[in-house]
């Protein structure tokens, strides 16, 4: 018994309405009755195509402003009748229902009327029930129904009405997995809206789509795929990839990190930073992109070698160049101009990341770890530099050159993994010490870097439980000193400091990234 499915009706019923002529005009071809709704069956009308309303169809019309459309027995009962139960056949023809056998239907933009901030009325407006309810009755009869969530099913759809004149199960089944996955994606963003001000709610859920393949995951016997979803937040996974080979699950990574840190640091300044396996090796400020990022590498060229980029300003012919004197795998900025984009170009392998913008490092929101047979969820670690929040601790209080290197230091300290440290002398990083399993570990991996005489001022992530660490660094030369308060032995640090003349300040808060 053959699979095919030839449609003599379809229910057309769409807010995008690019692409649905295409569509009607092969399903009309066949003989398929067209019915629609509203807005789309003005759109088909306008086009020449014939089109019963479903209010006639239903001998209901629309009610509440819309709300009440399709959902009536004559759309459902169609839609949801078994064609090899001849009760169920019987049953719609007594009630004079027909059969349905494909529907295209997006759903009311609710995610997009949610991220532009529309007040809570017209939020709650655009929650799609009758869609929803149509695409899941669709799919579940997938046996005899094709369900259309998206526009870029059609041309799949339309080749497969012209090649054979109707459907085949394989694809009706394909169609099924993409309506449930987009009703499934649909209800998680209104429940994560309906539930934005609980702290855990009792369930979550993120809604993803496909963005793209990835060549492999961390290795290359790993398969991996790009998904975008849940907050509106610009960054690496939104930006234009404009030139060089497909980014990698690492590059995404690495990237993402990058562009993470730029946001933290003053936008009064060009800044550069440039991270490698998820840790910032340098970072660095100035009067032009060019002299931001030389600095920044002139921390650690050894380690900038493969590593990303990310600048706070659109990329121009003299910072690409300055980039381009070290293999780079990846540039995000937010913009660039042409000779700088032409500077790019001629590394075949670089990837140049056009942002959308720069992330707010004080914008609230969640995010996401995975544990086996779990997920971790916590709330982001929005919290930018405030140095009203922060006390001197010593006689001797940092001076205002002490003060801008600290805030640098802090911020990539903050973007560095625990345990870590940041050294930053003169508006950029001199030394950066993550990942360690002691704080004083991190300290002398970040000291081992300094050349003679250098005097730079540390931030730490986390408080130094011991004045272990605190000693090692000011007899490597640091002069200023910030850290969480809250050890037990905070006295014997901040004494330490005293001795050597050095200002000690401590934060208010913690900022541990495992």
């Amino acid at each position: 018994m053959s699979d095919l499915v030839r449609p003599r009706r379809a229910l057309l019923s769409v807010w995008d309405k690019a692409g649905i002529a295409d569509l009607a005009r092969a399903l009309a071809g066949l003989g398929a009755e067209l019915l629609s709704t509203g807005a789309t069956a003005g759109a088909l009308r306008a086009e020449g195509l014939a089109v019963r309303e479903v209010a006639e169809a239903t001998g209901a019309p629309e009610m509440l402003g819309g709300r009440v459309k399709t959902l009536h027995p004559a759309i459902h009962g169609g839609l949801l009748a078994r064609r090899d139960d001849a009760g169920h056949m019987a049953e719609i023809a007594a009630r004079g229902i027909g059969p349905i056998d494909l529907v295209a239907v997006d759903l009311y933009p609710f995610e997009a009327t949610v991220a532009a901030g529309a007040p809570e009325a017209e939020a709650v407006e655009r929650i799609d029930v009758g869609g929803p309810a149509m695409l899941r009755a669709a799919a579940k009869n997938h046996a005899a129904v094709a369900a259309l969530s998206d526009p870029a099913h059609y041309a799949e759809v339309v080749a497969a009405l012209r090649a054979e004149g109707g459907t085949r199960l394989a694809l009706r089944r394909r169609l099924a997995g993409a309506a449930f996955a987009r009703t499934a994606a649909y209800d998680a963003a209104v429940a994560a809206w309906m539930a934005r001000e609980e702290a855990a709610p009792a369930r979550r859920a993120l809604p993803l789509r496909l963005a793209a393949p990835l060549r492999y995951g961390e290795n290359p016997h790993q398969g991996a795929a790009l998904y975008l979803g849940g907050e509106a937040r610009p960054g690496a996974a939104t930006a234009e990839v404009a030139g060089g080979k497909a980014l990698s699950f690492n590059n995404l990574l690495d990237a993402d990190a990058a562009v993470e840190l730029v946001a933290e640091l003053p936008r009064d300044r060009a800044a550069s930073v440039i991270v490698k396996h998820m840790t910032p090796c340098g970072a660095a400020l100035g009067a032009t992109l060019a002299e931001a990022h030389g600095r920044a590498l002139a921390a650690d060229p050894v380690s900038a070698f493969g590593g990303i980029v990310a600048v706070n300003r659109p990329l121009d012919g003299a910072a690409a160049e300055a980039i381009v004197r070290v293999f780079t795998e990846v540039v995000a900025a937010p913009g660039a101009d042409e000779e700088a984009r032409a500077v790019l170009a001629s590394r075949p392998s670089l990837r140049l990341l056009l942002l959308a913008g720069l992330p707010d490092p004080g914008a609230a929101g969640t995010v996401w770890r995975q544990v086996a047979g779990g997920m971790l969820v916590a709330d982001r670690d929005a919290a930018p530099w405030d140095r009203g929040a922060l006390r001197v601790a010593t006689s001797r209080a940092p001076t205002e050159g002490e003060w801008d290197d600290l805030r640098l230091a802090w911020a990539v300290a903050k973007h560095a993994r625990s345990n870590a440290v940041a050294l930053a002398e003169g508006g950029a990083t001199v030394g950066v010490g993550a990942g360690q399993t002691s704080r004083v570990g991190a300290v002398r991996q970040a000291v081992a870097r300094l050349g003679p005489g250098a005097r730079p001022v540390l931030a730490s992530d986390a408080f130094f439980p011991f004045p272990d660490g605190v000693e090692a660094a000011l007899a490597a030369g640091v002069t200023a000193i910030l850290q969480p308060s809250g050890a037990r032995r905070e006295a014997e640090a901040v004494a330490a400091a005293e001795r050597a003349g050095a200002a000690m300040v401590l934060a208010p808060r913690r900022h541990f990234r495992h």
